[in-house]
């Protein structure tokens, strides 16, 4: 347990300044100030005026900026995984698989791909009716987007985020959680080493509901929010008001389900890293997982075993699998749970001891297999975000596949078979925005992998080529071949407009070949009268031919 004189983060606001501390030892990391709000329309000024500019570049320009960030984030690697480590709490491991080596790997693929997926597309033509029309669909930057990230993915969520709308051509604002306020600096330093053009990229310093409301205040083009189901649906009624667009990612209450021909070495294993890296605190982790009866007790003694020789700690020369939780709110949540659990009769299978010499410091909890659960419980129903793995029996497919989908979040789902074609089958009858085969979470690592999801996990995509069209508009541009003097559908109207046009419809469909001749005998002489001939009215009574 976390010592009582730990303190938490917070802003003092006599100060006006961001506190930050380790959350595993109580250490003061540093102070950031605040931003002066009432300075934000400048920025937002500079920003649209910037923005212009950038848009005007082609994508390899862009690209040329994006591959100077990549270089930042390769050269100071471990720098910047020790300050993940030491300002969320997570391991030196997880801060350099999960969030630094993710971010340069988000850099290069935007920077190569942004170019293929916004480049205008050219429509095919529906019908002969309209072979003189042609369309294009051109992808057109927002103008400034706004960024507003979680503390669980300080680097990996907002700088993928940050890569998509620059490569889109946006300016970007940036609001990072205040709890990991020292990496929202390192996010500065990793974007101010590419020398973007000034005002198209601002890092804001502030509590998380003011920045929202003076972005919403400075008319921002779109949020991307990345948070809880609360918050998100703050932001969207504010967001009503003006009508901001939003894409939302808001958190999952994510199962897994073991079929009696699972590989068990491989399932609790993937079990045991999805649901417990980053001590849980994924949007994306395992939180349920659901195992047949027939192989219900091995799974159960596989995975304790395994949760019992997990290494929890923190500084213990890497020798550690698990860190502390990022807040003392989170760590009360997480006891709260598994407490009411205990009450109404679950029962702990198996937990992780702490190392001695950081048990009494830090916002630690055990990693912990819970048994004996239901769906009456909040462990099975709320997000937990803690290193917790309950687990549940199930008789057949369809029972998992229920109670797979009894949930109101639908982020991410796994399937442990060795039949992937009926892997396949289940996959598309999960509620989910994401279900992964024989494997849990790793696709937020993926750039070409969209990430989101069903229900109230959100709204929108981010990543892949579905996370940079979010990040445009969509605009249509259509034009003539040849440009007639008039449409067929054009005034003036008359029985022979008529006509034509239900000559037009019995053409494209006949009911058998006389009545397509002869629509084509009543169609083409009425449309080259009517494109080539000018319109001019000589009185009511002559209109129309």
């Amino acid at each position: 347990m976390p010592p009582k004189n730990s303190p938490p983060k917070k802003a003092s606001r006599k100060t006006k300044e961001i506190l930050s501390y380790n959350p595993a030892t109580g250490e003061l990391l540093g102070r950031v100030p605040e931003d002066d709000l009432s300075l934000l329309g400048e920025k937002f000024a500079k920003a649209r005026e910037a923005q212009k500019k950038w848009a005007a570049l082609s994508f390899k320009a862009r690209a040329k900026y994006l591959y100077r960030m990549r270089d930042y984030l390769i050269e100071h690697a471990e720098e910047i995984a020790e300050l993940i480590h030491k300002e969320n709490g997570k391991t030196r491991m997880d801060a350099l698989a999960t969030e630094v080596i993710p971010a340069a790997l988000a850099a290069s693929w935007y920077a190569k791909n942004a170019e293929k997926v916004l480049k205008p597309q050219k429509l095919k033509t529906s019908s002969i009716l309209f072979l003189n029309k042609k369309s294009e669909i051109h992808r057109v930057p927002y103008g400034i987007i706004g960024i507003i990230s979680p503390w669980n993915y300080p680097l990996s969520i907002p700088f993928g985020e940050i890569c998509m709308a620059l490569m889109a051509g946006n300016a970007v604002m940036l609001k990072v959680s205040n709890e990991c306020i020292l990496v929202g600096k390192e996010i500065e330093k990793i974007i101010n080493s590419a020398e973007l053009p000034e005002g198209l990229f601002n890092h804001v310093v502030g509590s998380g509901s003011d920045v929202a409301k003076a972005f919403f205040e400075h008319k921002i083009d779109k949020i991307f929010f990345t948070g809880s189901v609360t918050t998100g649906k703050r932001l969207m009624a504010q967001a009503a008001q003006t009508l901001t667009p939003l894409s939302l990612e808001l958190g999952g209450k994510d199962p897994m389900i073991v079929l009696p021909d699972a590989d068990l070495e491989r399932a609790t294993n993937a079990a045991l890293w999805a649901g417990l890296q980053n001590a849980g605190q994924s949007c994306g982790a395992v939180e349920r997982i659901y195992v047949h009866e027939k192989i219900y007790d091995e799974f159960v003694k596989l995975l304790s075993l395994k949760v019992r020789h997990l290494r929890m700690g923190y500084d213990l020369d890497y020798e550690t699998d698990l860190g502390s939780l990022t807040t003392m709110e989170q760590l009360k949540i997480v006891q709260q749970q598994v407490k009411n659990a205990l009450r109404q009769g679950a029962k702990v299978a198996a937990q992780c001891e702490i190392n001695k010499s950081t048990s009494k410091k830090g916002f630690f909890y055990p990693a912990t297999v819970l048994l004996n659960v239901n769906h009456q419980m909040a462990i099975m129903r709320e997000e937990t975000f803690g290193p917790v793995l309950p687990i549940m029996k199930f008789h057949n497919l369809d029972e998992a596949i229920q109670l797979a989908n009894d949930s109101s979040m639908g982020l991410t789902s796994s399937i442990f078979t060795r039949d992937l074609e009926l892997a396949k089958r289940i996959a598309l009858r999960l509620e989910t925005g994401v279900t992964t085969i024989n494997d849990h979470l790793y696709t937020h690592g993926l750039s070409e992998t969209p990430w989101g999801g069903f229900k109230e996990s959100g709204i929108g995509r981010t990543h892949s080529a579905l996370g940079l069209e979010e990040m445009t508009q969509c605009k249509l541009i259509n034009y003539d071949l040849l440009n007639p003097r008039r449409n067929m559908w054009w005034y003036p109207f008359s029985k022979k407009t008529y006509e034509a046009h239900l000559a037009a419809l019995r053409f494209l469909y006949p009911r058998n070949i006389l009545e397509w001749f002869y629509s084509i005998r009543k169609l083409v002489p009425y449309m080259l009268g009517k494109m080539f001939t000018p319109f001019i009215p000589k009185n009511h009574l002559r209109h129309g031919k």
